[in-house]
């Protein structure tokens, strides 16, 4: 298991380490977080213009350790896409990555749920599947340049 962690993480410096830290600790209180509701997390967690260039190393490092912690770290963090879409929003936008975090619902599978995701370009990034076929969005947190949240719509795509 230490062997499969450490080829998860591959901490190769305590600047990583540190990293690494920040995301347990985001990610073990992403859940209560979600309870302040959605517009006061959004201001809270989107930072006003994501600033700096981009690192793609910075970018794949914080993707592996979310992914790595959300997948290990149970029972302290939670595993659902709640947890590892806030947790990487923060630290994408931080290392100035254009990502939105979008959230919708729908009926996959014949039964109600919910799901979040983050877009970069105008597309899903970083999901298996594209989730805009199974999910109507109801609320986004901006990317860089789409400006303020997408307001609930109802079913018909029209303003609640």
């Amino acid at each position: 298991m230490r062997r499969r962690l450490h080829g998860l993480l591959k901490l190769r410096s305590p600047s990583d380490a540190l990293l690494l830290a920040r995301i347990v600790a985001f990610a073990a209180v992403a859940p209560f977080l979600a309870r302040l509701g959605l517009e006061k997390l959004q201001r809270l967690l989107t930072p006003p213009v994501p600033a700096g260039r981009v690192k793609p190393d910075q970018v794949d490092r914080i993707v592996r350790y979310v992914d790595a912690v959300c997948a290990l770290g149970r029972p302290v963090i939670d595993q659902g896409c709640l947890t590892r879409g806030l947790t990487l929003y923060y630290f994408l936008r931080r290392a100035a990555l254009d990502v939105a975090l979008c959230f919708g619902v729908g009926y996959p599978d014949g039964r109600f749920a919910g799901h979040c995701w983050l877009e970069r370009d105008g597309e899903p990034f970083l999901e298996p599947r594209d989730p805009r076929l199974r999910y109507t969005e109801m609320y986004r947190f901006p990317s860089g340049r789409s400006g303020a949240p997408l307001p609930w719509r109802n079913r018909q795509g029209l303003p609640g």
